[in-house]
């Protein structure tokens, strides 16, 4: 009987390398034991161009963002690395506790790593209590089967699926992973379910085996799979879904998702075709109906500007820190959406100064909450100092005495000089 596995997989929808991840890659790093090497591994992108800029990306982001050292695993190609090379690499893996593979081509990264010992290695460290973290490209790779994004998106292949690594099933996961499920990158299209939109997506679900389990992660989203305590955590801004057939479950930030429901053993519920949640309340909009208004070919480049300055300033109105990222993220995304589909250029730089006022206004709501609660909470302890001076001065040493505790147990140190009371944190 295989013994179970100790470690964790995080399998991340997108953005592996932005600041919504930076807080997750720390909190995975806690628990990886001391002397274990952190490793990017570059096979997804090994055929572009720029693999060595991604790579360096990724040890610049760790470093600066992350506060912590990685090293590079480089093997791009199974047919060009020498011996000697792919020893290294190997011996590299074996010591490793943290290794991130991240964006380019699924089936590039089956082609290369189905025949060599990575997978092996990569599951034992999972099972002696590492973490794999999979993004993008890497996380379709990384279950039973591989979806061949590229080949039926861009070169017009027919639908069908690719085995994939399987590293989830040699785990006991037997799942189908889908990152970018609620992409919306299409403009005028439907791009959700990692850009194949709802209706090849529903014809793809069709060509698995019936009970196959679908794990669904949204963009800057990750889902923690924890193999010592079987469970998986939702973190991140989007939402997890586990599919099956005509059911389904969405879990989000925070949100925890027993193995036995990975496994099929717990029920799912019926879809629902109605309107799905609303944004935390902001405008009442509806997330399925917002991403159906999204890829309605009619919606003008401004109407969609306006509803998404709508939403971040109720959200800015709340204090609602995710749906500010949110917006600020879709803006970005409409930006370079609309230079693919040569809108105006001055319709462009208009939406630039929009979205730079939007990361101004964020700052400055970010700052001021820093600055206001430590100036409420000085007018409130100056107050308490000065109520126990008239007491004092009133010979109330009972009272005196309460305050002073209180301010101590609170943090606060009240010293009593010639010149009158002095406090500090």
């Amino acid at each position: 009987m295989m013994a179970q596995a100790q470690g964790k997989v995080a399998l991340i929808g997108s953005g592996e390398l932005s600041g919504t991840m930076v807080e997750t890659h720390k909190m995975l790093l806690a628990g990886i034991k001391s002397g274990d090497l952190t490793l990017f591994l570059d096979t997804p992108a090994g055929f572009q161009e720029n693999v060595d800029l991604i790579s360096g990306r990724a040890v610049e982001y760790f470093q600066a963002q992350v506060l912590h050292k990685m090293e590079v695993a480089s093997f791009k190609s199974a047919e060009a690395a020498t011996s000697d090379q792919a020893a290294e690499v190997f011996g590299l893996l074996g010591r490793a506790g943290y290794v991130l593979i991240g964006p380019g081509s699924p089936t590039y990264i089956v082609r290369q790593l189905e025949t060599t010992p990575v997978t092996t290695l990569l599951g034992a460290m999972i099972n002696r209590g590492g973490c794999l973290v999979a993004a993008s490209a890497a996380a379709l790779s990384v279950g039973s089967k591989t979806l061949p994004v590229y080949e039926i998106y861009k070169v017009g292949e027919p639908l069908h699926w690719v085995p994939g690594l399987n590293i989830l099933g040699n785990l006991g996961l037997e799942l189908v992973v889908i990152p970018h499920w609620n992409n919306a990158e299409g403009g005028n299209h439907d791009t959700r379910f990692c850009y194949m939109g709802e209706k090849r997506f529903t014809a793809l679900e069709t060509m698995l085996h019936s009970g196959t389990t679908i794990l669904g992660i949204d963009e800057h989203t990750v889902c923690i799979l924890d193999f010592a305590a079987e469970v998986a955590l939702v973190d991140g801004i989007g939402r997890v879904t586990v599919r099956s057939g005509s059911f389904e479950s969405s879990f989000s930030r925070g949100e925890t998702i027993s193995f036995d429901l990975l496994k099929g053993k717990s029920a799912l519920t019926p879809r629902r075709n109605g309107p799905g949640e609303t944004i935390n309340g902001c405008n009442g909009l509806p997330v399925l109906e917002a991403a159906e208004e999204l890829i309605k070919p009619a919606a003008a480049f401004w109407e969609r500007i306006h509803t998404i300055e709508d939403t971040f300033q109720c959200a800015l109105d709340e204090t609602n820190v995710t749906v500010l990222v949110t917006q600020i993220l879709e803006v970005d995304r409409l930006l370079w959406q609309a230079q693919l589909d040569l809108e105006n250029p001055e319709f462009i730089s208009q939406g630039r100064e929009i979205f730079r006022e939007m990361i101004v206004l964020a700052g400055t709501a970010i700052k001021e909450l820093t600055t206001l609660i430590p100036e409420k909470l000085k007018s409130v302890i100056t107050a308490l100092v000065d109520l126990r001076e008239d007491y004092r001065n009133a010979k109330r040493w009972s009272e005196a005495d309460q305050i002073r505790g209180i301010l101590n147990n609170a943090g606060i140190v009240l010293e009593d000089t010639e010149t009158g009371p002095r406090w500090r944190i």
